[in-house]
């Protein structure tokens, strides 16, 4: 019994987490790369490590011939039959060529190729059991610092979470435990890389599904994810129970469940929406708490226009748009929010019939600014005005009155008539 051996795979069984029967391969491999300068009467030869014992043996393989031209791969047939009585020309004899130091010399000369496949077996382990894991959630310590990319220890592997997949807000310190999202597993040539994120939309939706029963047994969907990591997240969720109310479910009793997972995205505000296949309702779903005037759909341009009071318009729109710009991320809509007409003070008017003449590439911002100083807020204005009226206008003559005159009948025939045709 080879003692020394099998102590060494008793070692790696433990600390490594390798069974016996890969170990006894790479050695196998290594043994008979190493064979080739101890064993120099035999060319094909086959290396075995008997897997109680951990003995090791060498066996040559000989073609059986008349005449011996390569004593490295035949034999005479008198020689074969020392061996074997009823061996022939042609046959294959199997000789123990372990030479009386293969042990020592063997070991020495394959140590390094040993270690290497070690560390082969085991990245294709880590291989093996992470890559069905993508979209799993794993947790372990911070254990150093690539450039801006944080090395994570999992216990049996590292990960790599890049700066671009991290929270901006958060910082870490060496040891801080941390859970995160598995995005992919790449086959690279140093081994295995993990790559993790705790800024994708999808981390969320995974501590949902852990935290949530609902969610995990299929009674409440998740339909859409919109987040802006560290800040704010919207979620709109569906229920195909009717008893079952969804946002109550992801919330929990006294919030507990939705704690949970702002605690562990670090204080980012989490928004459930409840999810509706009218688009209508399902913006004012989640624009709210603002309350919302009016709702218009443009299907062809799947935009929608939303009319809001003037002490709802900030609550809408968000801090620094960020309300608008996620329910639109969660929809797949464009959102375009205003207030209502009315509450639009004096000033805000002028500027608006401002912006509207001078868009009207025959009158542009000086015209439209002086049309609107003399009166003339709008197009039908324009057209429904003598041009003589519009010549009094400062700085009009009268070939301008009536180049303005015709270029405003033209803008408003354009708009109507497109208006008409749809």
């Amino acid at each position: 019994m080879n003692n020394e051996l099998m102590a060494v795979f008793d070692y790696l069984e433990r600390e490594r987490g390798l069974d016996r029967e890969t170990l006894c391969k790479v050695i196998e491999d290594a043994l008979l790369a190493a064979s080739k300068k101890s064993i120099t009467h035999a060319d094909d030869v086959s290396v075995h490590i008997d897997r109680k014992t951990c003995d090791i043996r060498a066996v040559g393989r000989y073609k059986v011939v008349d005449k011996v031209a390569n004593p490295a791969l035949e034999m005479a047939l008198a020689d074969a039959r020392r061996i074997r009585k009823d061996a022939a020309p042609g046959d294959t004899i199997e000789v123990e060529v372990t030479p009386r130091n293969f042990g020592r010399i063997a070991a020495q000369t394959a140590k390094q190729a040993i270690q290497q496949r070690i560390r082969q077996a085991e990245r294709e382990r880590v291989f093996g059991e992470y890559r069905n894991r993508e979209g799993d959630i794993v947790s372990g310590a911070v254990r150093r610092f690539d450039r801006s990319d944080v090395i994570v220890d999992l216990g049996r592997a590292e990960a790599v979470l890049p700066a671009s997949e991290r929270v901006p807000t958060e910082e870490y310190q060496i040891g801080d435990r941390i859970r995160a999202y598995i995005l992919r597993v790449d086959e690279a040539a140093q081994g295995p890389m993990i790559i993790l994120s705790r800024a994708h939309p999808e981390f969320v939706r995974r501590l949902f599904q852990l935290e949530v029963a609902e969610i995990a047994d299929n009674t409440v969907e998740i339909k859409g994810i919109a987040r802006e990591p560290g800040f704010r997240t919207k979620l709109a969720v569906f229920s195909h129970d009717e008893k079952v109310d969804p946002v109550g479910a992801c919330v929990g009793l006294r919030g507990m469940r939705v704690k949970n997972i702002v605690r562990e995205l670090s204080g980012e505000k989490i928004d459930i929406v409840r999810w509706n296949e009218d688009i209508r309702i399902y913006v004012a779903n989640a624009l709210a708490p603002a309350k919302l005037s009016k709702v218009n759909v443009d299907e062809a341009t799947r935009t929608v226009s939303v009319i809001v009071d003037a002490d709802q318009l900030s609550l809408a729109i968000g801090k620094k748009g960020q309300n608008a710009r996620l329910t639109s991320k969660l929809t797949g809509w464009r959102i375009d929010i205003q207030r209502q007409p009315e509450d639009i003070t004096f000033e805000e008017k002028v500027r608006l019939a401002v912006e509207k003449l001078a868009a009207i590439e025959a009158i542009g911002p000086a015209r439209a600014e002086a049309l609107v100083q003399a009166g003339f807020l709008s197009v039908e204005g324009v057209m429904a005005a003598d041009t003589a009226d519009l010549a009094a206008v400062e700085g009009f003559t009268p070939e301008i009155a009536e180049a303005v005159h015709r270029a405003a009948e033209a803008a408003y025939e354009k708009e109507h008539g497109a208006i008409e045709e749809a």
